[in-house]
């Protein structure tokens, strides 16, 4: 098929690889100008941009859809269909009617679930055992289109968003190919979403870091996974401001937010149970598992996990 992909982040790679391996022509790629990044401000190209010029593909990046000029330039192209995979902006109506077959997105949940920016972050934050990837045809609401396929997979208890994203990215591109090649045959029925089951996925914020030890263990733990790659989950101890990656439920019961150590292990007590912090990033920036953390800084009788010493 004659396609357009729009897409940014390492989350569409993957289903733009699949689109080529199919043998599909990609006509061109749109994706997200170009950010400056790191101390010196560098601009630095998305991960798409950097596929797509490897494949020598034309690659537009438009400050918007809603320019005219743009709009011109895809209809001219004479797409079958546009692929949008984490695109990061809304089509507007002129783009959505372009395609003779429509415009297909890939989405990082089980729609209508999840709608939004970081549905695979806060699949992770809100403790779900099951994730999830859906094929729909977009319309001109966030994520609102009528679903085409879905792919199911477990969340691991342990599994961090950044881990789950990249099994999922994996999941989407498969589910694309499959969408794709019924589309193709006129095999598929589109399922209209049920508006009462939806549900939102906001982008997540720095403020959400910060840990509130009289939460139950479960909670705590699913914000530590489910802020992991980023903004990361925070919390001092001792003086010591902590970036905490990864931890493990156990049982236990005390003051919350009280440090203490067990089989050389760090723990906390908390609203409800207690955990482990199974590895940690120290202020100067040192990853390390919680019994190597404890051999530079042995817990004292008040050593305590909060803000400032305060839960």
């Amino acid at each position: 098929m004659r396609v357009i992909f729009m897409g940014t982040p390492d989350f569409a790679v993957p289903s733009l690889q699949k689109l080529l391996e199919a043998g599909h022509q990609v006509l061109a790629v749109y994706t997200q100008p170009d950010k400056p990044k790191g101390r010196g401000h560098k601009l630095q190209p998305p991960p798409v941009k950097e596929l797509a010029l490897e494949r020598g593909l034309p690659v537009c990046q438009p400050a918007t859809l809603r320019d005219e000029e743009v709009q011109r330039e895809i209809a001219a192209l004479a797409p079958d269909v546009i692929v949008v995979v984490a695109y990061g902006k809304l089509l507007p109506k002129a783009v959505l009617d372009a395609p003779r077959l429509g415009c297909v997105n890939v989405h990082g949940s089980l729609l209508p679930k999840y709608r939004g920016a970081a549905p695979i972050q806060w699949t992770v934050l809100n403790g779900d055992k099951t994730a999830g990837v859906t094929t729909m045809y977009m319309a001109e609401g966030m994520d609102t289109g009528d679903i085409l396929l879905t792919a199911e997979t477990p969340v691991g208890e342990e599994e961090t968003s950044g881990e789950l994203f990249d099994r999922l990215k994996d999941l989407g591109a498969d589910l694309l190919a499959e969408t794709l090649e019924k589309l193709e045959r006129g095999n598929l029925t589109p399922v209209p979403q049920e508006e009462a089951k939806a549900t939102h996925a906001p982008m997540l914020r720095k403020e959400m870091a910060e840990v509130d030890w009289t939460r139950p263990a479960k909670e705590i733990h699913d914000q530590i996974r489910g802020l992991n790659p980023w903004p990361l989950a925070v919390s001092q101890l001792d003086g010591h401001r902590l970036k905490l990656l990864a931890s493990r439920v156990r049982e236990g019961k005390g003051e919350p937010g009280k440090a203490f150590s067990q089989y050389g292990s760090l723990l906390a007590y908390c609203g409800e149970g207690a955990l482990e912090i199974t590895l940690l990033q120290t202020d100067k920036g040192k990853r390390m598992d919680g019994k190597s953390y404890l051999l530079g800084h042995p817990l004292g009788e008040g050593s305590r996990f909060g803000v400032d010493g305060n839960v």
